[in-house]
């Protein structure tokens, strides 16, 4: 027996003992397969145990990760690497990564977490038949759903959070009999939910928050089993959901639902949990059945515009451990269960109403009165009204022409006092909007109607001191508020007789441009005119950006405050974010935006953000409602966003080159001298970087950069990269350069800056008028 073992050849050795002991040996194929799969993902720190000798089946699983077999197949691949935030070098391929995992025909379970992973999910996906759970969270992939997913009718389990998926959730999704947890967490899916979501009968977690979704939710209460649904920071709305009345979880928060809460749909909710309706806009009475529903243990109502009169006697689940009710129109008296007890260990939260306590703030009742009459919520009185009545409302409005008359007198004496100030016609009067008129997104938080008395105040009756330049799109005020917060204050005259009511639609458009890489617009007001009230002038307050425009930091500055390479790609990184969120991130989306780079701000800490935008309000003329005009004030075709990638191209050129570009010409030569820098040596390319970065880049970080800026300026639109091949270049630059400076130790540059390093307070136009030297030309 001895002399034949000794014959045999070792791999059967290993096999015969294994049967021996009674373990599972994976086939050799597989392990290969394995093997190959390490290698394609460039050998990342999770996966250093993994060679030829390793027994796959039988290794010790942990956290990061897990095999698992049945016999000798590979059913569940559990892979969480350490990439978070950091992309496969360029030379990765999607299409060979998915082609080699289809050789693991059995496998069920798929994780792949962290890895680094980009690009679009290859449609060959499908030849992973099997799947019944895939997780690709947390990577770089983009793109659409492939339709191939449709066809693996085993999945039970989707997740694909934090990518950068786009598009539509598509209708193919209803056609997953067994899918039972769909999360689509942090990508940028946009538009409606397709009503083949309803159905999913076997549904129990839907999971859509932070993307760009909007519109009006499908009938959910067929999704029979759904038990958690999380739709926070989208657009999706105004009326509130039909639900499943199996939900543990339900939070809605930060969408535009802008209707009563259906007391009917809530009070059947026996198994809620969690519920967050926070900032949106819902009306009406507050279902206090809420704080007594039989498993509730968090509760936030916040920042809504609801309404009700509290008692003290209302009761609580006694396992509600959390209420926040700030921000609302209550009225009355807080509840006992919700005040301070040594009983309970509670956190309530129910400041900015208009309820009878000293313990937190709190507006006076006619507030509350008046805001809920403003917006319709209130209940209308009887229409009977007594002959008494009648007398005196005849009598109080004999009475209130007298005082209107004396108040318009007053008022337009005010105006002619201010004129050279504000330049306001004698025909006008100051309304006070945020008190004669309230929209539906004036209850957003970080959106409001201001007055033009605290305009005034702000800066000081528009004295001259506060005046900061005028553009194309108005003349720009520098404005302290009287909470110490600086603003800037855009004055645009109206060339067209419009309506409060009709510009309100421009309104709700400006309000969503909510982005980290946008100067966002924090409110607005109207100054009519007193005969017709129309329109005549508008205001709008945006935030303050203090450390100026981009180009100060680059080309025009001084050398105690440039930004370094890794800076500069930050920058880039920031403008493209902007861009591919005023394309993408609204709907319709913003185009021909007509960037430069002195409509590019920096923050405290250097994040840039974009100051001007294509939006019809600000265009000479006003355009029609919800259409896109373009500068030259005809339509623009939504498809056509390789205009804002040219117009990047040359910001992007002058962070490169770090000096002024002033005119097409010198574009057009300093693109020839990229194009060809690029094919050369290291030190050819070099010698076009701004001198004092040129020695702190990386060659792969510069050469990247390069690449994409000359293909964005290209001659041919259709040749010019997507926003997103943009992004992903630049991030892959960044990357390049992050690793460039762990492993070695470049040179320092002088006066590299920091998010404080300058002390005085910069004073910068949100928009200048155009005095960049760029000329107008074919893009």
């Amino acid at each position: 027996m001895e002399k034949q073992l000794c014959g045999l050849p070792l791999l059967l050795l290993v096999l015969l003992l294994s049967s021996i002991d009674g373990t599972t040996q994976l086939q050799s194929s597989q392990s290969q397969t394995l093997l190959r799969l390490q290698q394609l993902l460039y050998y990342p720190k999770v996966l250093t145990s993994w060679n030829n000798f390793t027994d796959f089946c039988n290794s010790e699983p942990n956290s990061s990760l897990t095999v698992v077999c049945y016999e000798d197949t590979l059913t569940q691949l559990h892979i969480t690497g350490d990439r978070r935030g950091h992309m496969l070098p360029k030379s990765f391929s999607i299409d060979s990564f998915v082609t080699t995992l289809a050789k693991l025909p059995d496998v069920k379970v798929l994780t792949l977490v962290s890895l680094g992973l980009w690009g679009r999910l290859p449609e060959k996906i499908n030849r992973l038949s099997s799947l019944e759970i895939l997780n690709v969270s947390s990577n770089f992939l983009f793109g659409s759903l492939p339709h191939e997913l449709s066809s693996l009718a085993s999945l039970q389990t989707l997740i694909l959070d934090e990518n950068m998926f786009s598009g539509l959730v598509p209708d193919w999704i209803g056609s997953l009999p067994s899918l039972a947890v769909l999360s689509l967490r942090k990508n940028a899916f946009n538009g409606s939910l397709p009503s083949s979501l309803s159905t999913l009968s076997g549904l129990r977690v839907l999971a859509l928050a932070n993307n760009r979704f909007s519109g009006a939710l499908p009938d959910l209460s067929r999704l029979t089993n759904l038990q958690v649904l999380d739709l926070e920071s989208n657009s999706f709305g105004p009326m509130f959901p039909r639900l499943s009345h199996k939900l543990v979880t339900l939070i809605l928060s930060k969408n535009m639902f802008r209707s009563a809460v259906s007391s009917q749909e809530v009070s059947s909710l026996y198994q809620l949990q969690r519920l967050d309706l926070s900032f949106n806009t819902f009306v009406g009475p507050f279902p206090t059945c809420l704080m007594s529903l039989p498993a509730i243990t968090y509760l936030n109502i916040s920042h809504n515009k609801l309404t009700g009169r509290l008692s003290t006697n209302l009761s609580c689940n006694s396992q509600l451990i959390s209420v926040d009710l700030s921000s609302n129109l209550l009225t009355g008296s807080l509840p006992d269960c919700l005040k301070p007890s040594s009983k309970t260990s509670r956190d309530v939260v129910y400041g900015g109403n208009c309820l009878a306590t000293e313990n937190e703030d709190q507006r006076p009742v006619s507030f509350c009165s008046n805001e809920a009459l403003a917006v319709g919520i209130l209940p209308q009185r009887r229409k009977r009204v007594s002959k008494l009545g009648i007398a005196l409302g005849v009598t109080g409005g004999v009475l209130g022409l007298f005082l209107l008359a004396g108040a318009v007198f007053l008022v337009l004496r005010r105006v002619s006092a201010k004129r050279k100030a504000t330049e306001a016609s004698p025909r006008l009067i100051k309304e006070n909007v945020s008190m004669g008129y309230t929209s539906k997104l004036l209850s957003d938080a970080t959106y409001r109607t201001f007055s033009l008395e605290e305009l005034e105040y702000a800066t000081n009756n528009f004295e001259s001191s506060a005046f900061m330049g005028e553009g194309y799109q108005g003349q720009i005020y520098r404005g302290r508020l009287k909470d110490g917060s600086f603003v800037a204050i855009r004055c645009l005259k109206m060339k067209k007789s419009c309506s409060t009511q009709n510009l309100m639609h421009h309104i709700e458009l400006i309000a969503k441009l909510r982005h980290r890489h946008l100067v966002s617009v924090l409110g607005h007001c109207f100054e009519c005119y007193l005969d017709d009230s129309t329109v005549s002038r508008m205001f709008f307050v945006f935030e303050y950006v203090p450390n100026g425009e981009l180009r100060s930091w680059i080309s025009d500055g001084n050398v105690g405050r440039l930004l370094t390479w890794e800076q500069r790609i930050s920058v880039a990184i920031g403008v493209a974010k902007g861009i591919q969120f005023l394309h993408t991130g609204i709907v319709p989306g913003v185009y021909d935006n007509n960037l430069r780079i002195t409509d590019v701000l920096l923050d405290n800490n250097l994040a840039a953000k974009i100051s001007s935008y294509n939006l019809p309000l600000f265009v000479e003329g006003l355009g029609k409602v919800g259409q896109v005009v373009s500068r030259k004030g005809t339509p623009s075709i939504k498809d056509e966003d390789k205009v804002d990638i040219y117009d990047f191209g040359v910001i992007l050129l002058e962070l490169i080159v770090g000096r002024p570009l002033r005119g097409k010409g010198q574009v057009d030569v300093l693109k020839e001298q990229l194009q060809a820098s690029i094919s050369t040596d290291d030190g050819a390319r070099r010698s076009m970087v701004d001198p004092t970065v040129h020695r702190t880049c990386s060659d792969q970080s510069l050469k990247t950069m390069m690449e994409i800026c000359v293909r964005c300026l290209l001659k041919d639109p259709l040749e010019r990269p997507s926003i997103e091949d943009v992004l992903w270049n630049l991030q892959f630059a960044s990357q390049v350069q992050e690793g460039w400076l762990q492993n070695s130790n470049p040179p320092s540059i002088r006066g590299s800056p920091s998010p404080a390093a300058s002390s005085r307070l910069h004073i910068t136009t949100l928009e200048s008028p155009r005095d960049s030297g760029y000329e107008e030309h074919e893009r």
